[in-house]
């Protein structure tokens, strides 16, 4: 799909700040997709649509959720996760992108989830550190992603899990799960060096 087109499409979804935090995770993660190798134009495809579905209602989200028979403990986590896998199954069934490995990355931008793929961690890391973010350490999060992919998804999620529990909120597993896992798995290259 052409990106005036995409961006067109998923304009009409958002609020004005929303689309310009979309543009700022496309350029972003064109960046990285260049600096790692990952594929440019499914790294911006997922990129401009990966908040598809953040301005839907939340009772027309719990249905898909439910309908679509995605995770049930999605429901008693914060609404926040929602429009991750329910804007994949959006953007399938709507706009018409089948492609796997973006509906993945659109799906998993904000739990992430155990091996996740390169397209995965850029658009993850793209839509935490796009130059429209202002909060403590984003700064350093951008230097590690020019450095090390996987040490700049470690560090945002280990923010945002220290944000939640600060917070006295639920984390949602799969987020501890992809923390603990690319720990252990960065644990493992460093020994085998």
């Amino acid at each position: 799909m052409e990106r005036e087109r995409a961006l067109e499409i998923v304009k009409e979804q958002l609020t004005e700040h929303r689309y310009q935090h979309t543009l700022g995770v496309m350029e972003t993660a064109i960046d990285l997709s260049k600096r790692y190798h990952a594929n440019v134009e499914k790294a911006e495809t997922a990129a401009i649509f990966h908040d598809y579905a953040k301005f839907r209602p939340k009772d027309e989200m719990k249905q898909i959720i439910i309908d679509q028979h995605m995770p049930s403990d999605l429901l008693i986590h914060n609404t926040e996760l929602w429009h991750a896998p329910v804007g994949a199954y959006l953007v399938k069934t709507e706009v018409g992108i089948e492609d796997e490995e973006i509906l993945d990355a659109i799906r998993f931008h904000t739990s992430g989830r155990e091996k996740m793929t390169l397209l995965e961690k850029v658009i993850f890391v793209a839509d935490y550190i796009e130059p429209g973010r202002h909060f403590p350490g984003v700064e350093e999060g951008r230097e590690l992603a020019k450095q090390d992919l996987d040490k700049a998804l470690i560090y945002a999620l280990r923010n945002t899990i220290t944000f939640l529990a600060k917070k006295n909120q639920a984390i949602y597993p799969d987020t501890v799960r992809t923390y603990n896992y690319l720990l252990i798995e960065k644990k493992g290259e460093s020994k085998g060096e």
